[in-house]
């Protein structure tokens, strides 16, 4: 914080009564940002009515003798067992993984770097069907069904995240450290070990509990990828949901996994803090220096190697997508538009249509409430953080759980929606919402609060004051927001599985229905569907990427 942020937040802190300022000279009159309360009541009623009521009917459904019978059953244990293992692993893996990788791409400079960064995180924005669709394309029929299939998909998913957290943290450690611990004679492995490592574990720690999460509540992969010795917290829920009509001991379920995931943030976040060194990073990042030495050639070579690995299982989607039987052609693209055998079957390209519509839906509510929450959250007097707490839940519960409390409270009149096009819509904005906040937010709260003054002193009302000075930058901001919400509903597959109706399948939901059925024509479909959900998805992250300018923050 510099002296000039320190003068405002000094000068807010004397604010008086609206349309007030107390200065050293006397009371002059001024403009203020609208208060928080005015834009918080949407977004604690969308939240409440939505999130908090579903979350309280799962809690309630699991308090039945059902449920308590689910509670004590040696397989439920068996299952969170299995699910905490291959979380475990895929963490570790990930983490081996993608360590060298961050290194090389924020510590060294190298032609190419960006293009192989960009390689090396596309697949976190790729939705899990079609991470799970792209490695039964790449890898051999023997491999279905088995926790190697899944390990290998989860790394390759969240690879980006360590790549993210780990070297955004890496590229600001100031060299100085590593310098004097050389000039005191230190080797590289001992610069290492008791330098770098203690400097760079809190951020390591973030990642690995992040990964942690991301495939502990994994669905998608999982489903498409495992088999009946592969089942997971999250795909025994839509088992028990979807085919066994098992309620209570899906909702028992659901209350097992928050309260594990609620465990690891609680364990992650002290841990982190115990951990973490206080020191002095670089505002600017460090300069990369060449790839000179062999240490730094051989983390190169294993960075471009994982590179091209990456890039193999989209290059096998497209390849499935062309190759009917022992020649290529384009018939799986044109059966994409002739109805299934079943008449509750659609043809496969009316669910981009579908899946369209629904994240038009999505972007305009996401917006509206996400943009309100963040203006909430911005000026509030008080209370903006225990609000902006509660809008990053949705984030941090399944979206499993997510689909299925919304389907169990809202399928009862008067208000039952199941068969209403909206409650799709609604389960993607929930998780859609707090990245609004989180892009519109940092935008806020760096405006100078002395554009509002300017606008005041030219007379200008608080409204129109507030639409001439925040509303031009809130517009921007929102815009990026609308592509990430656009991209969380196309490929959003976890709570849509409960709550799309078979007559109007997403994108997502239509790709793990052609997986499941035997058949050359159903893979082949299922690719070709996943090669237009993979270019839609890019579509969306590429105009988002145009719209944020540098300084807008960052999610």
């Amino acid at each position: 914080m510099g002296p000039g942020d320190v003068a405002l937040t000094v000068l807010d802190s004397l604010r008086g009564p609206v349309g007030v300022q107390v200065t050293p000279t006397g009371r002059q009159p001024c403009i203020q940002p609208p208060q928080g309360r005015v834009f918080g009541w949407l977004p604690v009623i969308f939240i409440g009515v939505f999130f908090a009521w579903p979350l309280v009917t799962v809690l309630s459904h699991s308090l039945s003798a059902r449920g308590a019978d689910v509670l004590l059953s040696a397989a439920t244990w068996r299952i969170v067992g299995f699910t905490t293992m291959q979380a475990v692993l895929s963490t570790a893996l990930t983490l081996a993984v993608g360590l060298p990788a961050a290194y090389a791409l924020q510590r060294l400079d190298f032609r190419g770097r960006r293009l192989v960064l960009a390689l090396l995180t596309v697949p976190f924005v790729l939705p899990t069907v079609v991470v799970g669709a792209s490695f039964r394309a790449l890898l051999p029929a023997a491999w279905d069904g088995t926790l190697a299939a899944i390990l290998i998909a989860h790394v390759f998913f969240n690879l980006a995240v360590v790549i993210r957290v780990v070297g955004g943290f890496w590229a600001h450690l100031d060299d100085r450290y590593e310098q004097a611990a050389r000039t005191l004679g230190a080797g590289p492995i001992t610069v290492w070990r008791t330098v770098t490592w203690p400097l760079l574990r809190p951020a390591v720690l973030a990642a690995a509990g992040l990964v942690f999460l991301f495939t502990f509540t994994s669905f998608g992969v999982v489903l498409v990828l495992g088999g009946p010795t592969t089942t997971t917290l999250e795909v025994e829920i839509y088992r028990r949901t979807v085919q066994l009509f098992d309620l209570p001991g899906a909702a028992m379920l659901c209350v097992l996994q928050m309260s594990a995931v609620l465990i690891v943030i609680v364990v992650a976040t002290r841990l982190q803090r115990r951990l973490t060194v206080r020191q002095r990073l670089s505002r600017s990042g460090v300069a990369r220096r060449p790839t000179r030495s062999t240490a730094d050639r051989v983390l190169l070579g294993v960075t471009l190697v994982e590179a091209g690995l990456v890039a193999l299982p989209l290059l096998a989607l497209a390849r499935a997508s062309l190759r009917v039987g022992d020649g290529w052609g384009l018939d799986w693209w044109r059966a994409l538009s002739v109805d299934g055998p079943s008449t509750r079957d659609v043809a496969a390209w009316q669910s981009l249509r579908v899946s369209l519509s629904y994240a038009v839906v999505t972007v305009l509510v996401a917006v509206l409430v996400g943009g309100a929450a963040a203006c909430a959250v911005a000026y509030a007097r008080r209370g903006g953080d225990a609000l902006d707490s509660a809008l990053t839940l949705p984030l941090g519960t399944s979206a499993v759980t997510v689909g299925f409390g919304l389907l169990i409270t809202f399928a009862t009149p008067p208000f039952d929606l199941r068969g209403s096009a909206i409650i799709v819509p609604i389960g993607h904005a929930l998780v859609a919402i707090p990245l609004v906040v989180r892009t519109v937010l940092p935008v806020l709260r760096a405006m100078d609060p002395r554009l509002r003054e300017v606008a005041a002193t030219l007379g200008a009302s608080p409204g129109r004051s507030w639409r001439s000075v925040d509303l031009p930058v809130l517009s921007r901001a929102l815009g990026v927001g609308a592509g990430f919400a656009a991209a969380v509903s196309l490929g959003e597959f976890g709570a849509t599985s409960f709550l799309a109706r078979a007559d109007a399948p997403t994108l997502p939901v239509q790709i793990g229905r052609l997986l499941a059925r035997p058949g050359e024509v159903n893979s082949g479909q299922a690719a070709a569907l996943s090669v237009v959900l993979v270019v839609v998805t890019a579509l969306a992250v590429i105009a988002t990427e145009r719209l944020r300018t540098p300084g807008s923050g960052s999610l």
